[in-house]
């Protein structure tokens, strides 16, 4: 999905928590996990989604796409911006190895977002917003192993693959 509906679920979930600064989401491809500039604070999540080689058209899914957030709230300008970073993945079939941008569904965006909207409350306005444990919508059946050689976050070294804490962490 585009940035506008990333923009849209976001404004809709914002409004819905009754949060009256100006929220605004840019995607940022060169935030790193775990350090964040100053000031900024942090959100990791995995989530399911799916990719389309752009060579051979290929689809696969994967339930362990990392998605990195970057938030800060200026409270005398009454404005926040979040900056995101979905990692990519490669075609194993492909000798070109291009690495393709995770497809999300509206409903894993939303859920995605509602999580981020949370630890906003949390850290940047110091509210009990209350944990909600919404699962992710997977699209078909998801088995068999992370390909940790066709994962850009595990190629950086920074991937974090669902583990029994549960896949969101700070």
């Amino acid at each position: 999905m585009a940035l506008d509906e990333w923009n849209r679920i976001f404004n809709d979930t914002i409004e819905e928590n009754e949060i009256e600064d100006h929220w605004s989401i840019i995607f940022d491809d060169h935030i790193v996990p775990d350090k964040p500039d100053p000031g900024w604070k942090q959100f990791i999540s995995g989530a399911f989604a799916r990719f389309m080689c752009s060579m051979c058209r290929r689809t696969w899914p994967s339930k362990r796409v990392l998605v990195v957030f970057h938030m800060r709230r200026w409270p005398e300008e009454n404005k926040g911006v979040v900056k995101v970073r979905r990692f990519r993945q490669e075609c194993k079939r492909c000798s070109t190895r291009a690495m393709e941008e995770p497809r999300f569904s509206a409903e894993n965006i939303e859920v995605l977002l509602e999580k981020l909207v949370v630890k906003i409350l949390v850290k940047c306005y110091s509210k009990d917003a209350g944990e909600k444990n919404t699962p992710f919508h997977l699209d078909g059946r998801i088995d068999g192993p992370h390909e940790a050689a066709h994962c850009e976050a595990c190629k950086l070294g920074i991937c974090r693959q669902v583990t029994a804490t549960g896949p969101a962490q700070d």
